[in-house]
């Protein structure tokens, strides 16, 4: 097991990764002081796989449990879903000594840290991320949110865990749809911030595509590695940080707009980044070569690169709601060829222009 810990002053945490760890949970939250009552928040599949793991782990050190199931599916991440999770807590009786753990992939993570973060002014929380784009990207930085019919995660807080256990072995029963979802996000680390990480995945795409254990605990700590880095130095992403939405511009638009059901995330983040690299080129900061390596290793994991079917109006509207825009621009995260970025602000139609739609 490695322990990587996240230096953010009074919020700093932990993130370990192991392969069987789970149960390990309940010594971990007890050295951290919680271990009176506990809310996991889970959907039926994963209870159904690691529920009676953490539970168990739980109640070694002597905690109450109460195991809340919402819906699988982005399109659950909502204010109903939200409310029912409240009132579960509420009834629960859960208080300021309490804690909630999240227990399952991204949309589980965003919606129970934002539960935490927002249940009595705040209780504590755990990150147990079971997909592969949780435990490389949304359960560690503390974004957490639910999302709203006009865009993805336009209701949230910046909310940190106590802490954050990534277990391998969940990897083995992801349906391998979810698997390539979160390739893109850890190929988007090797794009924008680490060329050596390119060169790895692109060289190692079997091995990663066999999920052999050791290479997945490798670049699952790479990752969490990275993103520690950028989140220490800008906590609330007020400059640096939006290097981690290289790609997702576009993608959250193309998610909202697909109603959150068509594609999933990660689907919808390749072909951002596809786009992004594009622009990227038009603008002189990457190779027309460069481009063609973002793409073929995009595609070597099984994920479309091609732009779905919209109208470019409603796409523009889209683009308009991103929390990144500012007086009608969109602060837009652009590589500088393969492990470096820029950020360039573009009006939504600048860049349905720059990827060859007009509005």
């Amino acid at each position: 097991m490695s322990i990587l810990t996240v230096n953010l002053a009074e919020n700093s945490y932990d993130i370990h990764i192991g392969s069987g760890i789970l149960p390990n949970l309940g010594t971990l939250c007890s050295n951290l002081g919680l271990a009176s009552h506990a809310a996991i928040i889970t959907n039926p599949t994963v209870n159904n796989l690691y529920g009676s793991i953490v539970k168990t782990a739980l109640e070694k050190i002597g905690c109450t449990i109460d195991t809340i199931e919402i819906p699988d599916g982005e399109e659950y991440k909502n204010s109903e879903t939200l409310s029912m999770v409240y009132d579960r807590l509420i009834e629960s009786g859960l208080d300021r000594k309490s804690f909630i753990v999240a227990l399952g992939g991204g949309v589980v993570g965003d919606l129970a840290g934002y539960a935490a973060a927002t249940y009595l002014r705040g209780i504590p929380f755990i990150q147990i991320p079971t997909t592969l784009l949780a435990q490389v990207d949304s359960s560690v930085g503390g974004k957490t949110a639910i999302d709203h019919p006009r865009g993805k995660n336009l209701i949230g807080a910046f909310y940190q865990p106590k802490l954050v256990l990534i277990d391998i072995d969940t990897l083995s029963t992801l349906p391998t749809r979810e698997f390539r979802a979160g390739m893109a996000e850890v190929i988007k680390y090797g794009i924008a911030l680490d060329g050596q990480f390119f060169d790895f995945l692109e060289q190692n795409s079997d091995h990663i595509t066999a999920m052999e254990p050791d290479v997945l605990a490798s670049i699952v700590g790479k990752c969490c590695e990275l993103k520690a880095q950028v989140v220490e130095l800008d906590e609330k992403e007020s400059g640096l940080r939006a290097v981690l939405n290289y790609g997702h511009t576009l993608g959250h638009a193309f998610e909202t707009l697909a109603g959150y059901k068509e594609m999933v995330h990660g689907e919808a983040v390749a072909i951002g980044m596809t786009l992004a690299a594009k622009i990227s080129s038009s603008t002189g900061f990457c190779s027309d070569p460069e481009v063609q390596r973002i793409h073929a290793i995009i595609s070597s994991f099984g994920l479309s690169t091609n732009i779905p079917s919209i109208e470019p109006k409603k796409l523009c509207a889209a683009i308009a709601t991103d929390k990144k825009s500012n007086g009608g621009t969109i602060n837009f995260i652009l590589n500088r060829g393969i492990g470096n970025f820029s950020q360039n602000p573009y009006t939504p139609e600048e860049l349905l222009t720059l990827c060859g739609l007009e509005v």
